[in-house]
């Protein structure tokens, strides 16, 4: 139930550019790589997202994460 509280207000931010997390604009985050036009950025929270070359963000992967370092 809990996740279902949740989801729709952090597709809401995604949507909006902002991190699910703190709700911070994702354009001023930290920039880590560029990898095929994608770029990894760093929330202050500590969160991943990969901006795609649409311009719209998505939720890093744990191994992006990994690679990212």
């Amino acid at each position: 139930m809990f996740k279902a509280l949740i989801s729709p207000i952090q597709l809401w931010l995604l949507n909006h550019n902002q991190c699910v997390g703190c709700g911070m604009p994702l354009s001023k985050g930290l920039e880590r790589k560029k990898k095929s036009g994608e770029t990894l950025i760093i929330c202050r929270c500590g969160r991943g997202y990969v901006k795609l070359n649409s311009g719209k963000y998505r939720r890093a992967r744990v191994s992006e994460m990994i690679d990212g370092e």
